[in-house]
Parts: C-alpha cells; sequence; structure tokens
C-alpha cells in the first residue's frame, strides 16, 4: 500500500505547497487607490461581438458612463458575423455617441480565408483601425465599473506599466451551475493576480487587459500564435512580459473588477474550459507547465485512488484524507481570494463542488489536449 500512495501524496505535498505560495502572495498585495489628478492616456476600447443582442448595450453603456474624458475614448465594436440584432443594437448607440465605432468582420475577411481565431483576428483589425495610444479590452457580455478608465490612467502614470492585467469575476445567479464556475473562476483569477503580482506566471484574462498600442506592435502582435483558437491574452502578455519584464504588472483594485455572465449551460461551460485548456502545451512559460502539470496528475490521483478503492477499501479512507487536506488547504487561500471580489456568501459551497471540480478538470484537460469543441456556434480544432 505504501508505494501505491507515495505518488499520489507527493502530488498532494507539491500541489499544497504551491497553494501556500499562491496564498502568501495575494495576503501580500496592497490595494491600488491611486487617482491621477487628469485624464491624460487615450484609450481605445475593442469589443469582438458575435450575436451579443442581450449583452452588448449593458456593457456600452456601463463604458460610457464611466467618470473619463470622453474625448479621450474610442470604444470599437467588430461585429464578427452577428446573425442577430447586435449591429442594429450598436448603430443605434452610435448616432447619440460619437465615441462609438462599428466594423464588420464581413468587410475585412475572405470568405475563403481559413481562420482558427476569429477574435484574435477582430482584435488585430481593430487595434489597426484604432487612434489611441492605449488598447483595453474586454468582452461583450461584460460591465465595467464607473472609474475603470480612470484606474487604468493612474496605474499607468504611476508605475509606468505597458502591459496591465485586470481583474474578474463571474456574477451569480444563484444556480449550482453558476456558483460552480463562479468559485473556480475565482481560484483562477485568485492565482492570477497573486502570480503576476509576484513575478512568477504571465496569467491574465482578456476581459480585462489594457497594453501599450506600440509596444503590441512592437512584439508583432498575435504573430506566432494566431493560430490557436484561444491565447489572445496569455500569449500576449508572455510575449510583452519578455521585453519589458519590470513593466507588465496587475492591477489590485476592487474598482478595476470587471463582472461577466457565466456560461448558461453544461455544454456551453465545458467548450469554454476546452478552448482554454487546449492552449495549454503550447506556452512557452514553462513555470505555467510545471503547475499545470502537477494539478492535471494530483487530480488524476483521485481517480486512481478511487479505482484502488474497489480492489481495498482502505484507499477510500486515502481518498478522503487526501481530499480533506486539498479542500483545507485551497479553503484558506480562497476566503482572501473571495474576500476581495465580495462574493464570501458561495464559498460555504466550495467543499461540496470537490468532486465535481476534479472531474471536469481531468475532462477538460483531456479534451483540451486531444479533442475538438464548438464555440460561438463555429467548430474549432
Amino acid at each position: 500500500m505504501f508505494f501505491v500512495l507515495l505518488i499520489p501524496a507527493l502530488l498532494l505535498i507539491v500541489y499544497c505547497g504551491i497553494i501556500v505560495l499562491y496564498t502568501k502572495w495575494f495576503r501580500r498585495l496592497k490595494l491600488f487607490t491611486g487617482i491621477a489628478s487628469e485624464d491624460s492616456c487615450f484609450f481605445s476600447v475593442i469589443i469582438p461581438a458575435r450575436d451579443e443582442e442581450a449583452n452588448i448595450a449593458n456593457c456600452l453603456l456601463s463604458i460610457l458612463n464611466n467618470h473619463y474624458d470622453k474625448n479621450l475614448l474610442e470604444i470599437i465594436v467588430i461585429d464578427d458575423h452577428s446573425t442577430d440584432n447586435t449591429a442594429k443594437i450598436i448603430t443605434g448607440l452610435q448616432q447619440q455617441h460619437d465615441c462609438i465605432r462599428l466594423i464588420a468582420m464581413k468587410d475585412l475577411v475572405s470568405p475563403e480565408e481559413k481562420i482558427n481565431s476569429y477574435k484574435k483576428l477582430a482584435i488585430q483589425k481593430a487595434i489597426a483601425l484604432s487612434k489611441g495610444d492605449w488598447i483595453i479590452t474586454t468582452d461583450a457580455d461584460c460591465m465595467v465599473p464607473g472609474n475603470w478608465l480612470k484606474n487604468f490612467n493612474a496605474f499607468i502614470r504611476e508605475t509606468n506599466a505597458v502591459f496591465v492585467a485586470a481583474p474578474v469575476r463571474f456574477i451569480n445567479s444563484g444556480s449550482f451551475l453558476s456558483i460552480f464556475q463562479c468559485l473556480d473562476f475565482l481560484s483562477l483569477q485568485g492565482i492570477t493576480a497573486a502570480s503576476v503580482s509576484a513575478g512568477f506566471h504571465s496569467m491574465c484574462n482578456g476581459a480585462n487587459l489594457c497594453y501599450k498600442k506600440s509596444v503590441f506592435l512592437e512584439v508583432d502582435g498575435f504573430k506566432g500564435f494566431e493560430h490557436l483558437a484561444s491565447g489572445d491574452d496569455m500569449f500576449l502578455m508572455r510575449k510583452i512580459q519578455k521585453q519589458y519584464p519590470d513593466r507588465t504588472r496587475y492591477i489590485f483594485s476592487q474598482d478595476s473588477i470587471v463582472s461577466t455572465l457565466p456560461m448558461p449551460t453544461v455544454k456551453t461551460f465545458i467548450n469554454q474550459r476546452i478552448r482554454w485548456a487546449s492552449k495549454a502545451d503550447s506556452y512557452d512559460d514553462k513555470k505555467v507547465i510545471a503547475v499545470l502539470f502537477v494539478v492535471y496528475f494530483f487530480n488524476l490521483g483521485f481517480l486512481f485512488l478511487l479505482i484502488a478503492g474497489c480492489f481495498n477499501p482502505l484507499y477510500f479512507v486515502w481518498l478522503l484524507v487526501f481530499m480533506a487536506v486539498k479542500i483545507a488547504f485551497e479553503m484558506n487561500f480562497m476566503r482572501y481570494v473571495c474576500r476581495f471580489f465580495g462574493q464570501e456568501a458561495i464559498l460555504k459551497y466550495f467543499p461540496l463542488m470537490q468532486p465535481f471540480h476534479i472531474a471536469y478538470t481531468l475532462i477538460s484537460g483531456w479534451l483540451g489536449k486531444f479533442g475538438t469543441y464548438q464555440w460561438k456556434g463555429r467548430q474549432v480544432n
């Protein structure tokens, strides 16, 4: 039995050590509260949108309601072949707000052109047509806070950053699936805040990113990974981090948190996570790959113990012991993360979600490597 438990036990020790590091880094983060005396950065906010008639108006209005000089703002929405009223809604808002621009992908892309990542292409086309010195990306189903732009402006001026990763949270609707996604996403966001601020990982989320346009052009944008369906955020961050290691930062501010909707169904949730996992073996950040390796095989260890328990019930006991240790270390980390993101109320569900989280980690990780998935009505390789 000792040798059967040896590898899972070693993985448990390494995994818990990683969580302790993330907790330490997260706890030492200091809230950014600086507000620049004047608006000075010209921001081009870029929003790719495909069939987002239910969300795009709220997204645009939340940006327009920011306390920022509208002469230093343009909002570029790239309509990615929508089949609903997305373009019509944007056009209606354009008539009231001069800073909104609508670009149709169908006018920029040949029907014969083979594309695996429409989102990266949409962002790149929009950047080429943008007027701002700074690019901000978000998603069409996001809502931004009132000081979102002011915070980016102040942070850039104070830190001299050229790339700024920023926090994102899911909106909890109260359903099991919603709570599960909120907790899962909070853990990813907590790791992002901790590891980026510590200079350990290059992690971010394209729903809330800001970078200097000239730097994007300097590193040749998405060149080198434009064929990958995902990665408009982390791969770009990695390229810029190599050029500017001390100017790639994370803004730790509750006034900078962008809120977005979780996936409405299990199918769309799994497809989203497979899309995220599909880029894992393309990272050149060895520390990210090492952590992903530990996490995947640590979770695989639970499946191994479950199978072993069918032959010897004592393995079920060890499975529960390992699970309890895992939960204890993660809960300690998550309570700080949930507090920052204002979602402490759902932390009580965290232990109950563990079996589902392990199963989904194994499934999405496997399919991300060997499977295909659908995203926005398209089959992706």
